[in-house]
């Protein structure tokens, strides 16, 4: 492990490494990282290179389709991604070493996804089904209306859940009552765990063509006042819970979106506590980088800038905004993913 990362783990920071690649597990666990999540980006990029194809064929010849072809490999990897961290996870006796495991997608799509209680039941059915039998693996929900409405019932079935696409306090705040709601349901705690992934640097995208007139301050810290200020709320409210294990704030999105900002521009910010889920690159970069870091998390740029902040920025309209842009996001992907298995497929046999 590099003295740079050392320093960001001893400062209270979990390293979580966003991608499922078999060879870049292996090598972020060797830097330090301690978790993993996945998404169907991710497994698209990882076909691509090759190494899938003779199981897509062996897959396809037993007459699977492209839709069981995806979910089976996207099992299988994140299954090889957790027997890496699976240590980790004994190690701290279930508060770290997991991998995160998103459900369908496709349930968001606005065209072919199934009215609003269909999706919800159908989040606890592939929620339950996807980890059963899985010690260290996490179920990774948006906080959609379907996906929020589906938290409790989740919970309530000894679900571990990374409640995923949060932007705003609303939004965690229902994420956070929904998934307490449900853990109270369990007849033991002591297993209850839950994280929830705060996007960062789209913020930041967002405010820089929606709000232009925010001081050189203050643009470019909205995402990480945000942030914070959902990790302040998140810690007070489990404070006096009494759970064995933490209930954390994943800060996610942290790869920086303009060529002029420091890479570790949020890695750094948010040193000191809870999780990042950083890109590759992103974990790269701070290994090299020589830098020492020390904890952020609780630092607040001046009143001022704050004042700033909650005067002009609309979070009402920020969170609609990427909400619909998350979405997007969040079901194209899968298609693309689905269409390259299929072209895959065809060329193999």
């Amino acid at each position: 492990m590099s003295a740079s990362l050392r320093s960001l783990i001893e400062s209270g920071t979990r390293l979580w490494l966003d991608s499922i690649d078999p060879d870049l597990v292996v090598e972020n666990r060797r830097l330090g990282a301690t978790g993993a999540t996945s998404n169907p980006i991710i497994v698209a990029d990882i076909v691509k290179t090759g190494r899938c194809d003779d199981r897509i064929a062996e897959l396809a010849a037993r007459g699977q389709g492209d839709e069981a072809i995806a979910w089976e490999l996207t099992d299988e990897l994140v299954r090889a991604a957790q027997r890496v961290f699976l240590p980790v996870w004994e190690e701290t006796a279930g508060n770290d070493g997991y991998v995160s495991f998103e459900v369908d997608p496709l349930l968001e799509d606005e065209r072919l996804g199934p009215p609003h209680g269909q999706r919800v039941a159908r989040y606890v059915e592939l929620g339950r089904q996807w980890a059963a039998g899985h010690r260290n693996r996490m179920i990774k929900v948006p906080a959609t209306p379907a996906g929020l409405d589906a938290l409790e019932e989740l919970a309530a079935a000894g679900v571990t859940l990374n409640v995923t696409l949060i932007f705003t306090p609303r939004q965690y705040g229902i994420a956070r009552e929904a998934v307490w709601r449900g853990a109270r349901r369990r007849r033991d705690l002591r297993g209850f765990k839950s994280v929830y992934s705060i996007f960062v640097s789209r913020v930041d995208v967002y405010t820089e063509k929606q709000v232009p007139e925010l001081s050189a301050a203050a643009q470019g810290q909205v995402g990480i006042v945000n942030a914070k200020h959902i990790w302040r709320e998140n810690e007070a409210f489990w404070s006096d819970k009494g759970l064995a294990l933490r209930q954390e704030m994943i800060f996610a999105s942290t790869g920086t979106k303009k060529p002029e900002d420091p890479q570790d521009k949020y890695v750094a910010a948010f040193a000191g506590s809870d999780i990042e889920t950083n890109p590759p690159a992103t974990n790269a970069w701070v290994a090299a980088s020589g830098r020492t870091y020390r904890r952020r998390i609780d630092e607040l740029p001046p009143a001022a800038v704050l004042d700033e902040i909650r005067a002009r920025v609309d979070l009402a309209k920020l969170e609609a905004t990427l909400m619909s842009e998350g979405v997007a996001k969040f079901a194209d992907p899968h298609k693309a993913l689905l269409e390259l298995i299929g072209k895959k497929r065809q060329t193999l046999a």
